[in-house]
Parts: C-alpha cells; structure tokens; sequence
C-alpha cells in the first residue's frame, strides 16, 4: 500500500506538469485555433533563460525566474503570436502546424549549438527529503509540485470566471464573432491567452527541470505527453486537459514500474487510441457541430 501511494502521488506530480503544458495547448486552440507542436520546447526554453541569467549575468536564482518569466512572455507569448501565429494562421490550421513544427526544431537546434548537448544542473525546489504519510515515503518535491500544481490551476480558474477579463476572454473562446458585437476586444483578449501560455510554460519549467536537468532536447517528450493529455481529457476543456495531464501521469508511472520502462510510451499511446475510438471528444470534452 505504501508503494502504492508513493507511485500514486509521483504520478500526480508529473501529471500536473503535463496539465500546465496541456491547459496550454487548449487555451491557444479555443481562442485563436493554433495548435503549437513546439509546446514542449517552450517548456525547455524558459529553464535556459533561467541559467543564464544565473551564469551570465550573476543574478541570484529568484531574480533569474522573474527575468526569464519576463523574457518568456515576451518571447513565447507576443512575439511568437505576432510574427508566427497571425501571418500563418490565415493561411489554415494546417500551415501553422508545420510552422510550429519547424519552430520546435528551431529552438531545439539552437538551445543545443548555444548550451551544448549535455544536461545541465538546475536548481531544486526542495531538499531531496522524504516526508512520511500513511506509512508511505513521500518525495517533498514531489508534494511541492503537485501543491503549486493544483494552486495555478486554482488561480487560473479563479482568473477565468471571476474576474470580467477572463470572462471575455472566455466569451471570446466560445464565440469570437458573437464577442465582437457584444464589444469584447477579441484581439487582446487572444494576446492575453498566449501570455498566459506563457506563464504556465515558465512555471512547468520551474517544476519539471530540477528532476530532468536542463537539456536541449527536454521539449520532445513533454510536448507529446502534454498533447496526449490534451486530447485524452479534451481538447476543448481546460478541465479536460488537466485531468487529462493527471490521469497520464499516473499511467506512465504504473507503467514503468509494473510493466516496463521500455512500454512507458506505448501504454499511453494505446489509451489514447481507445479514447479516440470510443470517445473521440475525450473524457471531459463536449462535441462540436460544424457546418460545411
């Protein structure tokens, strides 16, 4: 039971970070229809950001994030949604996907002439200490994780539907022809979501990079697993993709541990074909009519 538990609460402290990366991906798809397959490069990024800021410019480790969360919004968030996504995205979906692919390798290729191929250390949240709960043995990182987890997720809900700019950004999600006449200032309220993608690819970075080190090729399987996790909570709902990113995260440990490391990405791979085939909205997602 203890194993049990330990497995159970790692699993939830990866799948939140496949959550903040997943929430992402669903908030660029229901305001502006982009889907960015460089997702899990944003994730690898700001982590450099940070260590240059600690290695070049001497700022201590609190003063970097606040620098790199700085330079991803304007990065990651205006920039790329200005000079990639608005001259692509009339061109199709399907042009903006590979731009986005090509983004990806972009980043990749370059974080790795500029840093190198090896994994550089990056600062933890905790100290590597055990915490005991119900006779288990708790990573302290771990529970760290999930805790900030679950309070992003909090607080952006709490953003969303409290507050009259995350309403309108939500009008402009469902509608954005019917936010117009109603007033709602649709392009700001797109910008504000990129931004937000942002920051949760900033905080995902923060989490997840003390556990892998920092390494140029960090992004391939966090964009996919959080791509996963899009599609298997539902692509449509932000509370989709978080149970999406939880429910994975803990596949992927089960499986690791009780099956095989070599099968870590089959089993999710295979869940997801059985989601497509028999609930192709997802478990949370609802289904959209079209008209041809």
């Amino acid at each position: 039971m203890a194993d049990f538990i330990q497995l159970l609460i790692a699993g939830l402290a990866t799948g939140g970070i496949y959550a903040l990366a997943a929430v992402g991906f669903t908030l660029l798809w229901q305001t502006s229809q982009t889907i960015n397959f460089a997702q899990g490069e944003f994730v690898m990024l700001p982590a450099f950001f940070v260590l240059i800021g600690m290695s070049f410019f001497g700022m201590p480790f609190w003063l970097a994030c606040v620098a790199a969360l700085i330079l991803s919004m304007i990065t990651l968030g205006f920039m790329f949604k200005k000079l990639l996504v608005d001259p692509m995205l009339n061109h199709g979906t399907l042009p903006l996907v590979i731009a986005t692919i090509g983004l990806a390798i972009l980043m990749k290729e370059g974080v790795r002439e500029f840093y190198g191929a090896d994994a550089w250390p990056f600062p933890p949240l905790a100290e590597a200490t055990n915490v005991t709960v119900l006779g288990a043995a708790l990573s302290l990182q771990s529970l760290i994780i999930l805790g900030i987890t679950i309070g992003a997720v909090v607080a952006l809900q709490l953003f969303l539907s409290g507050t009259r700019t995350g309403r309108q950004m939500q009008a402009t999600a469902l509608n954005p022809s019917v936010a117009r006449i109603l007033g709602i200032p649709v392009e700001r309220m797109i910008l504000y979501t990129f931004l937000i993608n942002a920051a949760l690819v900033m905080l995902a970075a923060l989490l997840i990079t003390p556990i892998y080190l920092a390494k140029f090729s960090n992004g391939e399987l966090l964009g996919l697993y959080a791509f996963i996790a899009a599609i298997i909570g539902g692509f449509n709902q932000m509370r989709g993709a978080i149970v999406g990113g939880l429910v994975l995260g803990v596949i992927d440990n089960f499986t690791a541990v009780y099956i095989s490391t070599q099968y870590r990405l089959v089993v999710p791979l295979v869940f997801l074909i059985i989601i497509i085939l028999f609930r192709p909205q997802g478990l949370l997602g609802r289904v959209e009519e079209r008209t041809v």
